[in-house]
């Protein structure tokens, strides 16, 4: 009786919480090796990501406009953290933090714009070695090695953009297709991807203009939209051109970095994930794969990593 209690207390408010409009959000993503595999630690080992969005009253012949700022901070290494010499590195050590500016407009047409743009630092500035020393502490982990080998200080401007349209769902509004593509040009990633992001529901899916998967998810008295109850799969395949990539060549106005390599011109990425609502939270996980990154590389069958979401929505 407790449990029928609880259940019926939890669907009433998920669903009188579901019609109101939230139009301000923090969200919290973390990347880490450690979600996928206990015994990995290597190449992309940790992420971390703080956004703060908001959505604009002005619209326009948008549906939406959302702001979003963003405090980031991503950490490389070899093939593992322990390496001591020269010799044993596959990859640089590279630690990347960053501000990050962004625009998502949401069009009419089923289709979406989204700009960032990313200031920091590449290098020991961003305190890449004493993040991850306090991760291998809290874990009971080795402290990490090599890290006088990582990339040396230089300026991050980098400039992103990416473009999203809509191309099917079938008619119970269960599974769609969008594609996607993607620029990045700057001081430290210069890569084009395209691919195609697809959702399959559990319950009907929200239009891409009013979903979790695209971050679209806010609403104030003027938009159309309510807030959608929303559980889905889903997944995001891509082949990505990289033309630099300064977390494994360094700065690209000087050669002062002890360990660079160059990068593989192509790079095939998949995501495959889950995402669900919940009363004024959402949460999510993702499983993420990359192919290798470069020729060199000791464990040569591409690298995966863990991503847990969560996001909390008020006015």
């Amino acid at each position: 009786m407790r449990v029928k209690i609880f259940l019926l207390f939890f669907f009433v408010t998920s669903s009188l919480i579901s019609q109101q409009k939230f139009s301000k959000e923090f969200s919290l993503v973390t990347d880490n090796d450690l979600y996928v595999s206990t015994v990995k630690d290597q190449y992309y080992t940790n992420g971390l990501f703080l956004t703060y969005r908001y959505l604009s009253s002005n619209k326009g012949e948008l549906s939406k406009k959302i702001f979003e700022i963003q405090i980031g901070h991503e950490i490389y290494t070899p093939y593992k953290s322990t390496v001591t010499t020269l010799a044993e590195h596959d990859r640089p050590f590279a630690g990347y933090l960053y501000a990050n500016i962004g625009v998502i407009r949401a069009y009419k047409t089923q289709s979406i714009l989204k700009t960032n743009l990313q200031l920091g630092v590449l290098g020991e500035d961003a305190l890449g070695e004493n993040l991850q020393n306090f991760i291998h502490d809290i874990y009971n982990f080795r402290r990490p090695f090599g890290w006088k080998y990582q990339i040396r200080n230089t300026l991050a401007l980098n400039f992103d953009t990416e473009y999203i349209k809509a191309l099917d769902i079938d008619d119970s509004k269960h599974y769609d297709i969008n594609f996607m593509s993607k620029l990045r040009i700057g001081t430290i990633f210069n890569e084009v991807t395209g691919g195609f992001i697809g959702r399959i529901g559990f319950k009907e899916l929200q239009p891409i203009d009013n979903s979790l998967a695209f971050n679209t998810h806010l609403n104030n008295d003027q938009t159309s939209f309510q807030r959608g109850i929303e559980s889905f799969l889903y997944y995001k395949t891509s082949l990505t051109i990289v033309a630099y990539d300064a977390t494994i060549q360094g700065s690209l106005f000087n050669s002062n970095s002890p360990v660079t390599y160059k990068p593989k011109s192509l790079r095939f990425d998949l995501e495959l994930g889950l995402k669900f609502t919940s009363n004024r939270c959402n949460f999510g996980y993702a499983y993420h794969y990359h192919s290798n990154k470069l020729n060199n590389l000791r464990r040569d069958k591409g690298n995966d990593y863990g991503q847990i979401f969560f996001s909390y929505l008020f006015n």
